[in-house]
C-alpha cells in the first residue's frame, strides 16, 4: 500500500503563496518559451532550451524566497500564537486572583459581622445583668426603707426599770409570741410568789432540798426555766422580762393561762 505522508497543515496566508509561487512559475516558464520577433522556429530552438533553462532556475529562487517567506510567517504565527496563550493564562490567572479575594474579602466581612454580633449580644447581656441587680437593690432598699419605720417605732418603745415596766414588757412579748395572761394575772402572782422582787429565792422547800430552788419574781425552777424559756429573752433566770414570760409560758401551757393560777403552782 501506498504510504502517506504527514505534512502540517497550511492556513489560509501560506495557501495565498504557494498560488502566488504557481502563478509566478506559469508566468516565467510561458515568458521564456514566446519567441522573439527577430527569431524563426527552426533557428531558435538552441537559445530557446536556454532561455527554459533560465526561467526554471528563476522558478526555483522565487520558490526559495517563498518558503523564506512562509517560514518567517510560520514563526511569527507561532509566536503570536504563544503570546495569545501566555496572555490567556494571565488573564485566567488574575481571574483566579481576584475571585480569591473577593471571596476572601467576604469571609473576612462575615467574621466582622459575626464578632460584632457576638459583642453586642455580650454588652446587652451585661447591660441586662446590671439592670436586674440594679432593680434588686432598689426593691431590697425599699423594702428596707419601708421596715425601718416598725423597728425604729419598736426601738424607741421603752419601759420602766420597775415592776409595772416589767410586766409591760413581758405582755408585748407574750403577745407577739402568743401566750396568754394580763396585767392583773401577772401583777397577782408575782406579788404573791416574791413581793416584786427579781432576786428573791427559796432556800427551804422542796425544790431547795433537791438542788434546784425557786427564783425570780414568778419564783421559777431552772429546769422549767430552761424549758419554757421565750426566744428573744435572756436566759438569766433573775432578769424579770425572762423570768415572767418563762413562767407565763410554763402556766400556759399546765393551766390554760397564768390569769388560772392563784397559788403555788
Amino acid at each position: 500500500m501506498p504510504k502517506h505522508s504527514h505534512s502540517p497543515t497550511l492556513t489560509k496566508h501560506h495557501k495565498i503563496a504557494l498560488a502566488g509561487v504557481a502563478t509566478l512559475g506559469a508566468a516565467a516558464l510561458a515568458f521564456s518559451a514566446v519567441p522573439s520577433s527577430a527569431e524563426t522556429i527552426t533557428s531558435g530552438a538552441p537559445e530557446t532550451a536556454a532561455k527554459a533553462a533560465y526561467g526554471t532556475a528563476q522558478i526555483k529562487g522565487v520558490t526559495g524566497k517563498v518558503t523564506d517567506r512562509l517560514a518567517l510567517q510560520n514563526v511569527k504565527v507561532e509566536a503570536i500564537a504563544a503570546k495569545r496563550t501566555a496572555s490567556a493564562h494571565e488573564l485566567h490567572v488574575a481571574h483566579l486572583k481576584k475571585v480569591h479575594a473577593a471571596h476572601a474579602a467576604h469571609v473576612k466581612k462575615a467574621h466582622k459581622a459575626h464578632a460584632r454580633h457576638v459583642h453586642a449580644a455580650h454588652v446587652a447581656h451585661v447591660a441586662a445583668v446590671k439592670k436586674a441587680a440594679a432593680k434588686r437593690a432598689a426593691q431590697q432598699a425599699a423594702s428596707r426603707s419601708a421596715q425601718r419605720p416598725q423597728i425604729q417605732q419598736v426601738a424607741a418603745k421603752s419601759y420602766g426599770n420597775n415592776l409595772d415596766g416589767w410586766i409591760r414588757q413581758a405582755l408585748s412579748i407574750m403577745s407577739a409570741k402568743g401566750i396568754p395572761g394580763s396585767y392583773s394575772g401577772l401583777h397577782r402572782n408575782i406579788m404573791r410568789e416574791s413581793s416584786g422582787n427579781p432576786n428573791a429565792i427559796n432556800n427551804w422547800d422542796i425544790n431547795a432540798i433537791n438542788g434546784i430552788p425557786s427564783k425570780g419574781l414568778l419564783q421559777v425552777i431552772p429546769p422549767t426555766f430552761a424549758t419554757y424559756h421565750v426566744s428573744g429573752t435572756s436566759w438569766n433566770i433573775y432578769d424579770p422580762v425572762a423570768n415572767i414570760t418563762a413562767a407565763a409560758n410554763y402556766a400556759a401551757h399546765r393551766y390554760g393561762s397564768i390569769d388560772n393560777v392563784n397559788s403555788a403552782y
